[in-house]
């Protein structure tokens, strides 16, 4: 698997340094566990921390490691190109938390025509929301943007939207500027692990209404 959209050069600083809250963190590291490129920017981040560190309070970080860094982390933001479509994953960040071994298996809430949820249980104390969502072949969801920061990591299928093509393992990490109206494709289901800090932000007046009772 090689995805090729990926996660935003500050999310990989922030899963780095451990301060991405855990919802978040829990589909950076299910992303970060089948990207390379992902994997290289959160090491090479890994070491600039390490080399902060070590020159706390006396010599500046070498140029040598902040250009690896970023060069590194401009490899990984190209998650608005054109991708192909990698394998199915299950990662082992988000096995963890389910009671399940097979996504197939969950408890799936079905929520309305071709969209089922099952919610990811985290800790009373984590901030944002886990989910996984399960939208119908050939269904689109309506036009929408966001409250706040939200990151989705497709784990099976594939849609479309006018960011581009997302398979699995790939990641779209979008802000509350964006939006966007994703189709999944006719061949079959699509299931997305989805952290988010608020709710959605429908356009039309109607998925308003039905907003309550979905729970998107």
């Amino acid at each position: 698997m090689k995805p090729n959209h990926h996660l935003d050069d500050s999310t990989l600083m922030a899963y780095a340094a451990g301060t991405l809250d855990e919802a978040f963190s829990v589909v950076a590291a299910a992303h970060v566990a089948v990207c390379p490129a992902c994997r290289g920017a959160v090491r090479a981040a890994e070491a600039l921390g390490g080399e902060l560190l070590e020159t706390a309070g006396s010599n500046a970080v070498s140029d040598d490691c902040r250009s690896k860094t970023f060069a590194a982390l401009e490899q990984a933001g190209l998650y608005r190109l054109p991708v192909a479509a990698p394998r199915p994953a299950f990662p082992r960040a988000l096995a963890r938390l389910l009671p399940v071994a097979n996504l197939d298996d969950l408890a799936w809430k079905k929520k309305a025509p071709g969209v089922a949820i099952f919610e990811v249980k985290l800790p009373a104390s984590a901030k944002g929301q886990l989910k996984l969502l399960r939208i119908g072949a050939g269904r689109a969801m309506p036009e929408h943007g966001h409250g706040g920061e939200e990151i989705t990591m497709v784990l099976k299928g594939a849609y479309v939207d006018h960011l581009g093509r997302f398979a699995a393992g790939d990641v779209a990490d979008l802000d509350e500027e964006i939006e966007h109206r994703p189709v999944v494709e006719k061949d079959g289901d699509c299931i997305c692990l989805v952290a988010t800090e608020r709710p959605t932000r429908f356009k039309s007046f109607a998925a308003r209404l039905m907003q309550p009772f979905v729970g998107i």
